[in-house]
């Protein structure tokens, strides 16, 4: 008899820790016995939620934030990525856009479950294929790739109902606690957060499988 494994995940599509953890997070679920069928609910998380529409330059964010070469920072990310099996390199993409779109049609697609899915398709098309993801036409475009009819995509995520559901999931998440992505909760029982070695996600799911 199959076990059913429930995961909420917490991540922006706009932050590499994300992408690497999601990456980190896959495999592990990969190891499973076939057995375990597993549920993953995406939610919601602005990295800053105070990002225009147009976005802003990463790179000289960081260099008035902390006073360093965002070239310094940027390597420690790289390499781990490496260690996914993530060629990132984060000087190609200069702009962190504002996500609320891109949560959003994330969130509608929960009925089609491939959230996870979608998530990962747009981090992708962001971090490796160094896409625009605050344009409207780049979203439909890889909405339309998980089931969505375009026009049904373009009215989604322009919805000013819809993106004020996406943004108070996304407060909400920050007023519970939740400060750094990705988070993630498997069971409702037992949370890790951060990019964590794949030996943590193994035991991680070893624990809360036994549980269930």
């Amino acid at each position: 008899m199959s076990k059913l494994l429930k995961i909420d995940l917490f991540t922006d599509v706009v932050c590499p820790w994300c992408l690497i953890g999601s990456a980190r997070l896959d495999a592990a679920l990969a190891r499973l016995d076939s057995d375990i069928e597993v549920e993953i609910n995406n939610h919601p998380f602005y990295l800053d939620p105070n990002v225009p529409p147009e976005g802003v330059d990463v790179g000289e964010m960081l260099r008035q934030k902390y006073g360093r070469d965002p070239k310094e920072m940027w390597e420690r990310v790289e390499s781990e990525a490496k260690k996914a099996g993530i060629d990132l390199d984060l000087s190609r993409q200069p702009r962190m856009f504002n996500t609320a779109k891109a949560h959003t049609i994330t969130r509608l697609s929960k009925p089609n479950g491939n959230q996870h899915e979608l998530a990962n398709a747009i981090a992708a098309a962001y971090f490796l294929e160094h896409r625009q993801i605050n344009d409207d036409n780049v979203l439909a475009d890889i909405a339309v790739e998980f089931g969505w009819d375009r026009g049904d995509a373009l009215d989604a995520m322009n919805d000013e109902n819809e993106l004020d559901i996406t943004r108070q999931m996304a407060v909400g998440a920050a007023e519970q606690g939740i400060r750094g992505v990705p988070f993630v909760v498997f069971a409702e029982k037992y949370a890790l957060s951060g990019a964590q070695p794949d030996e943590v996600f193994d035991e991680a799911l070893r624990r809360t499988i036994a549980e269930l």
